[in-house]
């Protein structure tokens, strides 16, 4: 019930952000990718999956052979659970709607905050060099409630 009352809350945050405009005149950020990532030597993805009540965009223990888009087989140095979303939206909308999926408990943030590194990744692709983006303070507080910092990687779309 405590998930649905979240759920919830991240919908109604949503919806409130929606139509707010950022500060200045620039565009927004063309792609949005968002990944919260968890990773650890002991790290079992299917406890993770247990914990979260939802299955992971992709996963693996340490030591799992994996191929890389480049085609080359590596091997995992640390066990990962990897949960992603693209969005045309905008980063804020991505992060709200990622962590609308997911408890609130947090408990279960702690437990896993302690245990794992975790993090939240966001992919920031642009087609011109005036796009901007902006972390409004209710998604910061989402992310500070969970223990999760926010890592931008920021990229330019080929033309």
């Amino acid at each position: 019930m405590a998930h649905d009352a979240a759920k919830h809350d991240a919908a109604k945050y949503l919806a409130d952000i929606g139509s707010h405009a950022r500060i200045g005149s620039m565009p927004d950020i063309a792609r949005t990718t968002v990944s919260l990532r968890i990773t650890g030597d002991m790290l079992d993805p299917e406890e993770i999956t247990l914990l979260l009540g939802i299955e992971p965009t992709r996963c693996t223990c340490k030591g799992d052979v994996r191929r890389i888009a480049s085609g080359r087989d590596v091997i995992a140095q640390v066990g990962s659970w990897v949960l992603s979303t693209d969005t045309p939206d905008g980063l804020d909308a991505g992060i709200g709607a990622l962590l609308g999926k997911l408890p609130h408990d947090p408990a279960v943030w702690r437990d896993l905050n302690e245990r794992f590194r975790c993090d939240m990744f966001c992919g920031l692709f642009m087609q011109d060099s005036k796009e901007g983006a902006e972390l409004q303070p209710q998604v910061l507080s989402m992310l500070v409630d969970r223990g999760l910092r926010p890592g931008l990687d920021i990229y330019r779309c080929p033309d």
